[in-house]
């Protein structure tokens, strides 16, 4: 099994949550990004729709490796409004960005 140099990957909300009136997007980077990089959020395209956001604490693997993640959430009902979601790893005049995450692609409940 291969694994991409470096890659982000982009979890949607589950269906349980929504109910309860949250949307939590999960952008997991990992596999060579040092610790340098910056995550950041792009939804329907721009940074017009507020959120909350918050990050989890940058891990060095065994293998010499760096992996975080980063979390996007909203309320549901504006989540319900979007159409997507990016994730863009920045370091510098690099950026990673993510396949985006459509929100009608994973509305199935």
């Amino acid at each position: 099994r291969t694994v991409m140099n470096r890659s982000s990957e982009l979890l949607p909300p589950s269906s349980e949550e929504l109910q309860q009136g949250t949307a939590t997007i999960t952008c997991l980077a990992n596999k060579g990004f040092p610790s340098d990089w910056s995550l950041s959020w792009k939804v329907d395209g721009s940074g017009s729709i507020s959120w909350e956001e918050s990050r989890s604490p940058v891990v060095l693997q065994n293998d010499g490796l760096y992996s975080w993640s980063s979390t996007l959430r909203l309320p549901a009902d504006r989540w319900m409004k979007v159409g997507s979601v990016t994730c863009e790893a920045t370091q510098g005049c690099q950026a990673l960005v993510s396949e985006p995450l459509r929100r009608d692609q994973c509305s199935q409940s």
